[in-house]
């Protein structure tokens, strides 16, 4: 799907026009340059790669610097590609927020907060044990059994257990787009979206 790569700015609120108080999420979207145009006779599929954020020369490798100049724009320091453009552009093109409209429904993918090493009730929910008797003070927030006896003799794969949470990439659907505001290149998208303030994510329409 087409789209476009942006910035979380952060959160705030808006009233609608019924007079509810609306959070929403403020994004700084593009301006994305086009770096690549993938074809189906040279790269066998069709994609439009776009470029966001300068970044300086001594932090761009040789075979990015070739990249860039080939396109004729300054290093960029995050890529993606996007499908499904209508109509046609060149290398060098730039793409800002206005690609989206008010009402427009998006697809938000980002990467989650990291949380770092969780037990199972911060990670899954687990109820924890039900009394605090029987000498059970030291495992109330303990996973239990994990299943393992005389036969199969293993734990199966996907056994919901302590470990690392958070910190993978992460979409949402169908949000909706409340407010563009082109000379600011702000979107305002309904709800919240994946990823702490300042993180990079990718609006797909």
């Amino acid at each position: 799907m087409p789209g476009l790569i942006g910035k979380k700015i952060g959160m705030t609120s808006v009233f609608s026009a019924d007079g509810k108080n609306v959070p929403c999420t403020v994004i700084e979207v593009g301006p994305c340059v086009v770096t690549q145009i993938k074809t189906n006779e040279v790269d066998g599929y069709e994609a439009i790669q776009l470029g966001f954020e300068d970044k300086k020369d001594k932090h761009t490798t040789r075979p990015e610097a070739g990249h860039f100049k080939k396109a004729g724009v300054t290093p960029k320091r995050h890529l993606a590609e996007f499908k499904g453009f209508e109509g046609e552009y060149n290398l060098g093109d730039t793409i800002c927020v206005d690609f989206f409209a008010e009402n427009d429904f998006v697809d938000i993918i980002g990467t989650s907060k990291g949380k770092g090493f969780q037990g199972v009730v911060k990670r899954h929910g687990f109820g924890g044990v039900g009394q605090e008797t029987h000498g059970q003070d030291d495992r109330k927030r303990a996973p239990g059994s994990i299943g393992a006896c005389s036969y199969p003799a293993k734990v199966f794969k996907g056994m919901r257990m302590a470990g690392q949470m958070g910190n993978q990439r992460v979409t949402i659907q169908n949000l909706q787009v409340l407010k563009v505001i082109p000379e600011h290149n702000i979107l305002m998208i309904k709800g919240s979206i994946p990823g702490s303030k300042g993180s990079i994510v990718a609006i797909e329409k």
